[in-house]
């Protein structure tokens, strides 16, 4: 946001330097980046002076140059070669004197020298409009009026405004201060903490009154919880022209170009006021005025020439014939003002916050008036406003008053009121003000005190601070305003040294992403913001466990994420579309549950590889990531951590292909494996994509700070391998399942470790290799033994699951 000094200077009388009032500014919170110089003209034609043309003879050497002698208002007339047409003795013009810098049209400096033109000394230049920047021709040199002394500067003569610009970085909570209105209101409260108490002077709307009563628009509100408040007035025998030169300089000082004087007031009052206003052509107007929403996939040109289908949601102003404007947002093509407008319908209103910036997201239009409706303006100040304007246009434009101000206000905004007590400011500020100062700070800042008593105030909060809602945030603002830097600090030294436990969650985290990073991760951040049809992917995820976003920015971001599995795949997609197809990605991060009781968040970890293990290189072949050496990665972690007396399990979720989860009683720790194509596919990845998904919590809770020793088991654990030619239909979990049941008390492990589908293999089937680990904790397992329960497990197989060996 930009904020002219010179503008600030009409609210508030005010002698400091820009310096001082910007560092204020950054105090009150109001956080000035930068302080930029403003001259109406480039160079604000320092150097130029107004001289008299004594002489004028015709050069000796050249039929189109002549030379003159010019008084510069110093008694020591000076030789110019001059080459325009129009240069004659007695003439007063501007001068740029040796040393002046002066710019060409494109805005490169030049330098104006001491010279010999044809022979002939100069010592200026006698200049035309264009070369000061005052003008665009260059017919010949300007001449001025006799009047002015020889010697004046041009600066005074032309009264070139020279001011300087804030650029605020303001906080989106801040709307109250979105106008120099709403800045200097801060200054002032600002000002008066440090001794200096000036008037606060607003803009006087007294002189506003109805010249006839001959253009009457009515105005009708069907939509009243989505515009609380509607100013219109009717203006006629206006003139459109260009805006006048303090006009003009105010709105190119913080950035706006001029269009004509009606816009520019418009542009002015918001800009001052914080009011956004809009004028319509009231020829243009049929009937009356009519605010309401209209059927979804209604056609509507607005004025950058953009035909845009509406929403059922998106409020407009329309008359008796159609829309005329996308309320709060932007205006209409055919009811805009153009060089033939002679009468205009003035609106001013109060929109619904939420309303506004759906419509403006919606429709990818971002306005300056759009920019403060969706914050929340001042709903007491929109008649105020009008006035203002009103009275402006017919400064700038001619014109007379010829309605009364409609105003639809059904319900009235009221002040809030909040209870200050005095001991939670001194807790909260860690010192203690007098109450006489949180009183003045209060008071500088239009929070009025409704009740005293020695426990606290009752405050009435004006209804444009929509920051201000609760006693903390009174607190804040007496403290903003007292000064953050004027609170004492103690000078005793306090120190205090926190027993956090060896498996504190930031602490583990740590460990666990330096490993990952030693073998080649990068860590990844997603927006917990995602697409809320991802959950479609799957049908693990319920769309109706969706925790949406009440005003979102987009309908792509309109969803809490359900897994981090989605916003993994985009940073891949991403990536692989950039040629960069060998990844290692890891994530901590959290999902959110609407659930019927309420909401649930859960942490996790997430691990991805896709690509190739290794960059390329002569000394080795490429060879692609795979299900094992991620399996590595997976019981990495599990092991760093020290869990132990963990569990293959068949895998729940269905965004696997194929995968393995590991399980604690159960509990399970971890789910990952191959990422099924039909997944993929919606992100274009045409790769092996590896994840695995780590319930963080469970993990936490599985670590211990004490440190475990187990013997080594006496007797040898042994393990089989089997490789079964089964139906595609088949999954691990059944072939797991009926080995549980098979044997119960000596099998301790199950593992997948290769899975192939391909050629050499009958249609429709596919190869497991399977291996168990067999284990009698109380002694040596024979060859009868282990034989006995491999045949059971065998012709289970087979019997049960049509398996065979292959």
């Amino acid at each position: 946001m930009k904020i002219s000094y010179n503008w600030l200077k009409q609210f508030i009388k005010i002698d400091w330097k820009s310096e001082e009032t910007a560092a204020l500014l950054t105090d009150l919170g109001l956080e000035v980046e930068m302080v930029e110089k403003y001259q109406s003209v480039k160079g604000g034609l320092e150097g130029i002076v107004v001289g008299h043309v004594l002489t004028c003879v015709q050069h000796p050497d050249a039929d189109r140059l002549k030379v003159t002698t010019v008084d510069l208002g110093d008694g020591i007339p000076v030789q110019i070669v001059c080459g325009a047409a129009n240069v004659a003795a007695g003439q007063k013009v501007p001068v740029a004197t040796i040393g002046t810098t002066l710019y060409d049209k494109e805005g490169v400096s030049f330098q104006i020298k001491k010279g010999k033109i044809r022979g002939q000394e100069s010592h200026g230049m006698i200049c035309a409009e264009d070369e000061l920047g005052l003008g665009e021709s260059h017919d010949g040199i300007m001449i001025l009026d006799n009047a002015i002394k020889a010697g004046t500067t041009a600066a005074s003569v032309f009264k070139i405004e020279n001011d300087e610009v804030f650029e605020i970085g303001l906080t989106p909570n801040r709307a109250d201060a979105m106008s120099h209105l709403g800045t200097a209101r801060d200054l002032r409260a600002g000002l008066s903490q440090t001794g200096v108490n000036v008037e606060f002077i607003t803009p006087s709307v007294s002189n506003f009154r109805v010249d006839k009563r001959t253009l009457k628009i009515d105005v009708k509100v069907e939509e009243t919880l989505l515009v609380p408040r509607y100013c219109g007035v009717t203006i006629s025998g206006i003139t459109i022209k260009p805006s006048p030169s303090w006009l003009q300089n105010r709105l190119k000082a913080i950035g706006i170009n001029p269009k004509n004087n009606i816009v520019d007031v418009t542009n002015y009052v918001l800009h001052e006021l914080g009011q956004p206003l809009h004028a319509f052509d009231a020829s243009k107007i049929s009937g009356k005025i009519i605010v309401k929403t209209l059927p979804s996939g209604t056609k509507f040109t607005t004025l950058d020439d953009v035909e845009r289908t509406l929403h059922e949601e998106d409020l407009m102003i329309c008359d008796e014939n159609g829309p005329l404007c996308i309320a709060g947002v932007f205006g209409g093509k055919s009811s805009g003002v153009s060089e033939n407008t002679t009468a205009i319908f003035l609106e001013s209103a109060y929109f619904n916050p939420v309303s506004i910036r759906k419509s403006a997201k919606r429709h990818q239009l971002n306005t300056d008036a759009s920019f403060r409706f969706e914050r929340g303006i001042d709903p007491s100040i929109t008649a105020y406003a009008l006035k203002r304007a009103a009275l402006l246009i017919q400064e700038v434009a001619g014109g007379e008053i010829t309605s009364d101000i409609v105003d639809v206000y059904p319900k009235k905004i009221e002040d809030f009121p909040v209870v200050l007590n005095f001991n939670n400011v001194k807790k909260i500020i860690g010192q203690e003000l007098s109450k006489e100062i949180i009183k003045n700070i209060l008071a500088s800042l239009e929070i009025k005190v409704n009740s005293v008593s020695d426990a606290g105030l009752g405050l009435i909060i004006p209804a444009y601070r929509v920051d201000v809602q609760r006693e903390i945030d009174v607190i804040e603002e007496i403290l903003r305003v007292y000064g953050y830097n004027n609170i004492k600090f103690s000078e005793k030294l306090n120190a205090t040294v926190s027993n956090a436990p060896r498996t504190e969650d930031y602490k583990v985290q740590n460990i666990i992403a330096n490993q990952l990073n030693s073998q080649g991760f990068n860590e990844i951040m997603a927006n917990s913001l995602t697409t809320p049809s991802y959950v479609q992917l799957t049908e693990n995820l319920k769309e109706e466990c969706n925790v949406m976003i009440l005003n979102p920015l987009s309908n792509d971001l309109s969803a809490m994420r359900q897994s981090l599995l989605f916003s993994g795949l985009e940073a891949i997609s991403y990536n692989i579309n950039r040629r960069n197809a060998d990844l290692k990605f890891f994530e901590f991060g959290k999902t959110y549950h609407k659930l019927h009781s309420g909401y649930e968040e859960n942490k996790h970890l997430t691990m991805f590889i896709t690509g190739n293990r290794n960059q390329e290189s002569w000394t080795n072949t490429q060879k692609p990531s795979d299900f094992f050496l991620f399996k590595g990665y997976v019981n990495g972690v599990i092991s760093r951590l020290g869990i132990q007396k963990i569990q293959n399990l068949p895998i729940a979720s269905d965004i696997f292909s194929e995968g393995i989860a590991i399980g604690f009683g159960n509990d399970i720790i971890v789910e990952y494996g191959v990422v099924k194509k039909s997944v993929l596919k919606h992100f274009d990845i045409k790769q092996e994509v590896l994840f695995a998904d780590f319930n963080w919590a469970l993990l936490l809770k599985l670590l211990s700070n004490k440190i475990k020793f187990t013997e080594i088991p006496k007797y040898p654990e042994v393990r089989r391998d089997l490789s079964l030619l089964l139906d595609d239909s088949v999954s691990f979990d059944a072939i797991y399942n009926l080995a549980r049941q098979t044997e119960k008390s000596l099998l301790k492990d199950i593992n997948l470790f290769d899975v192939y589908q391909g050629k050499n293999l009958p249609e429709g089937k596919k190869s497991y290799a399977v291996s168990f680990t067999i284990q009698d904790n109380t002694k040596t397992l024979t060859d009868v033994q282990i034989d006995k329960i491999m045949g059971k497990l065998q012709k289970n197989f087979e019997t049960e699951l049509g398996a065979s060996l292959r």
